[in-house]
């Protein structure tokens, strides 16, 4: 079932972090800031949503970060129930896609608590003050591919924060699977 998180809090504070990445680091909200934004993703490896879009996140990303935009991914999901959403497997996604950014593993679930994160792909877009301007979508792509020319909403929503500190007043929600919550 799609789930699709609420509409931007424009202001709202980052969350501050310490999670290991694919490549064997650990790395904090700070090594992954950028000078002019920061986009905090949180996506999984299981997911349609994401897998139809994750070579465009790729090369959006390197165009966020030539931009100054720091650019991070985190995989939230219970490892217990979604084996494939694993530390191992992460990393081989990273590698397969050609990540340009860190993908890092939130085991607890804590930060993705904190940031609120309902879905995968959901995607916070904050300024260079760590306050939150973006949380749209990435482009009309759902479980599908959209068209190759579909606008790129969260490019441009990042590219805007980066020059101006603001997000689009009008933003669509992301729409994609549910973060796979660990049984209480």
């Amino acid at each position: 079932m799609a789930v699709s998180p609420p509409v931007c809090d424009f202001g709202a504070a980052w969350h501050d972090f310490t999670l290991p990445g694919t490549d064997g680091q650990q790395y904090t909200l700070a090594d992954v800031a950028g000078p002019r934004g920061t986009l905090v993703m949180f996506i999984c490896n299981h997911c349609p949503y994401v897998q139809s879009i994750i070579d465009r996140i790729v090369r959006d990303a390197r165009l966020m970060q030539d931009a100054g935009v720091g650019v991070v991914a985190i995989s939230a999901n219970d490892v217990a129930e979604y084996p494939q959403d694993g530390p191992e497997q992460m990393a081989a996604e990273a590698r397969r896609h050609g990540f340009v950014f860190p993908y890092l593993y939130d085991e607890t679930q804590q930060v993705a608590r904190a940031y609120g994160a309902e879905c995968t792909p959901d995607f916070f877009g904050y300024n260079a003050d760590g306050r939150l301007q973006y949380r749209g979508r990435f482009d009309a792509s759902t479980r599908m591919a959209g068209p190759g020319d579909a606008r790129r909403e969260l490019l441009e929503a990042m590219l805007q924060i980066a020059e101006t500190g603001e997000g689009p007043e009008h933003q669509i929600p992301s729409m994609g699977c549910s973060i796979k919550w660990k049984s209480a």
